[in-house]
């Protein structure tokens, strides 16, 4: 292993962070508790939760200043980003080392992505539309099938509750970035309680140059590349008896980008995210609840980087998927049995040859268990794809409660990620006969949290097989292209242990993480691109009656731009400042600076990073 810190360096790190805890002993019993859905798919108190979850609240979002989804997940423990230039542009997110297409994104249930590219288009989310996010660190194929190899981000939009309220909120920032929102929500409650929420916003920057000096001629170029981003979400619920609930959810993203493609033309992009779900829930009998949600997601991508016809491009996924989830409870037991049927459609002008369909048939049971202080959750899937046949997945957790805030778990799961559009059918570098690559995660971890402290630490081993990369020359003796192909030649390790933890000291409240990594190439023997050995994030506030103030520290190691680890990506430091003043109950101010000393560094090679950044806004929120 060539960890930066050794299992028995790691193992000694989990014993401390059992034995620190011990010093607070006498603080409060009553442990700030939220419930989470997205680990098992249903409602859960985290500390009943085995896999590695983390949340992020409105507050989180509305404090973080973020311009971006990628901005605000830059900072969160086991996450990296790689982008190529501003906030508009083309973007990545790692987990816990794992690819961007190895990890899965929900908005409010509804799976979202390329099926050619096999990743959520993360630039094209708006991040005013979203009221929380939850994180699921590990696999996640028992629950949501192919592709949650290195964990789950699902996206929850605003909804309606209380009374009605009316909130708006408009910003101005660097680079001449302009935004603007607004949300009409509420519930009749009742019987029959009729729930709504509508929300929209705008958001247009000028942007800066994505790329950098240095970068080929069929790059680069000086002009400025800005983004104008609108969408408008919903969600309608209704209740027709007690138990008994139809809903609707609804998201619409619209994003025009700059970007560049050489010095000769102005290169643009259009995204379009469309997202529906329909679902009826019903508690048939006082201990068995059944959902029934058919879903709709498309994935719309143009693109024009060249005046002549070979420039213009659109490529569109649609995916359906629908769901037949039932949760029948055993006292504080939960038994789960999931059937869905999911279809994705691609349709390219550009590349006809990876126009096309797939579908995949799955079935799944889980079983959670609690007893005094053990917990225990053991789950099962078959997928069946038209494309790559069948797939088994299974995992096992058990967990074991010291104390009411202090528990430790181990864990083993079985993952998979289906091979994109592009790695079976693009010419020149896909292979139809191409395999799903495979994953096996080991994981210990543990959990203190007393209401005032917080610390978790997590060691994991997740081992893939099969890993597609591009192989020149392509293995394969039908392959006709020149530029190698996508093969199943290659196996990585990822490998890591993260440890975080926050504390409240009065008004004044402290956190930090950090991530001690080795994604790595084990066929090649190189770090994976663009992930850095060591990555860390801390953070500070302190809040005086209407007015709080804090500080972050975001800090990554050296990353390599290359397979060969020949080219590298230097790391880097960041500092922000943020404030906020509550001027009465419904009005409020921020003002946020980012990267306050100007760092220049880069998330991908030759493409520009923002410099100095400021933001200052205004909302109202009606009480």
């Amino acid at each position: 292993m060539t960890l930066a810190v050794s299992r028995h360096a790691a193992l000694t790190s989990l014993a401390l962070a059992i034995a620190a805890p011990s010093a607070f002993a006498q603080a409060t019993a009553d442990t700030f508790d939220p419930v989470v859905v997205t680990a098992n798919r249903y409602p859960q108190h985290l500390s009943e939760v085995l896999s590695d979850t983390q949340t992020i609240s409105s507050e989180d979002i509305a404090r973080s200043g973020a311009s971006s989804v990628v901005d605000l997940l830059q900072k969160q423990r086991g996450i990296e980003v790689a982008r190529n230039g501003g906030p508009g542009t083309s973007a990545s997110v790692f987990i816990r080392g794992a690819n961007s297409n190895q990890n899965i994104v929900l908005v409010d249930g509804v799976r979202i992505g390329s099926s050619t590219l096999g990743a959520a288009n993360w630039s094209a989310l708006p991040l005013s539309s979203i009221d929380h996010i939850e994180i699921v660190y590990g696999p996640l194929s028992t629950m949501y099938g192919a592709d949650a190899m290195g964990g789950v981000i699902q996206i929850f939009t605003k909804k309606g509750e209380g009374p009605a309220r009316f909130s708006a909120a408009a910003g101005y920032g660097s680079n001449n970035t302009r935004q603007a929102e607004a949300q009409v929500s509420g519930a009749t409650g009742g019987y029959n309680s009729f729930s709504y929420s509508l929300a929209a916003s705008k958001e247009k920057s000028d942007g800066y140059s994505a790329s950098k000096p240095g970068a080929s001629s069929f790059t680069y170029n000086p002009d400025k590349d800005g983004y104008d981003k609108e969408n408008v979400s919903g969600q309608i619920g209704y209740q027709m008896a007690k138990g008994h609930q139809v809903g609707l959810a609804f998201l619409n993203s619209k994003l025009e980008s700059q970007y560049d493609a050489g010095p000769d033309y102005d290169a643009r992009s259009n995204q379009k995210l469309e997202n529906i779900s329909v679902f009826t829930r019903n508690e048939f009998l006082p201990n068995w609840t059944s959902e029934l949600r058919y879903a709709e997601a498309r994935d719309k991508s143009g693109d024009d980087s060249a005046a002549e016809s070979w420039g213009k491009s659109q490529i569109d996924t649609k995916q359906t998927d629908l769901t037949w989830q039932n949760d029948i409870r055993f006292g504080r037991d939960n038994l789960q049995l999931l059937a869905s049927y999911r279809d994705e459609d691609v349709t390219s002008s550009s590349t006809p040859e990876v126009t096309g369909s797939r579908n995949t048939k799955s079935f799944a049971a889980s079983y959670n268990l609690v007893r005094g202080q053990n917990l225990l959750s053991i789950s099962g899937r078959r997928d069946d794809s038209s494309a790559f046949g069948n797939h088994n997945t299974g995992s096992i957790a058990y967990g074991y409660r010291f104390t009411n805030a202090l528990r430790a778990n181990a864990s083993y799961g079985t993952s998979f990620r289906a091979p994109t559009f592009n790695e079976l059918y693009y010419p020149g570098y896909g292979l139809a006969t191409n395999q799903p690559e495979r994953g096996r995660n080991a994981e210990l971890g543990l959990r203190y949290d007393d209401g005032v402290s917080k610390l978790s630490a997590s060691y994991y081993h997740n081992k893939i097989t099969d890993l597609l990369v591009n192989t020149t020359p392509c293995p394969d003796p039908t392959f006709t292209g020149t530029f190698g192909c996508a093969y199943n030649v290659n196996k990585a390790l990822l490998e890591g242990l993260t440890i975080a933890g926050s504390r409240k000291f009065g008004d004044f409240n402290v956190q930090a993480n950090i991530d001690l990594q080795d994604p790595r190439d084990e066929t090649r023997d190189k770090q994976l691109v663009r992930r850095a050995k060591r990555h860390a994030s801390f953070a500070a506030d302190y809040s005086l009656d209407a007015l709080n103030t804090g500080a972050e520290w975001q800090l990554s190691g050296k990353r390599f731009e290359n397979a060969a680890n020949t080219t590298t990506l230097g790391g880097y430091g960041l500092v922000n400042l943020y404030a906020t003043y509550q001027f009465n109950p419904d009005w409020s101010v921020l003002a946020r600076w980012n990267n306050i000393a100007g760092k220049d560094y880069e998330l991908a090679r030759f493409y520009a990073t923002p410099g100095s950044k400021f933001f200052v806004g205004v909302r109202y929120g009606m009480k």
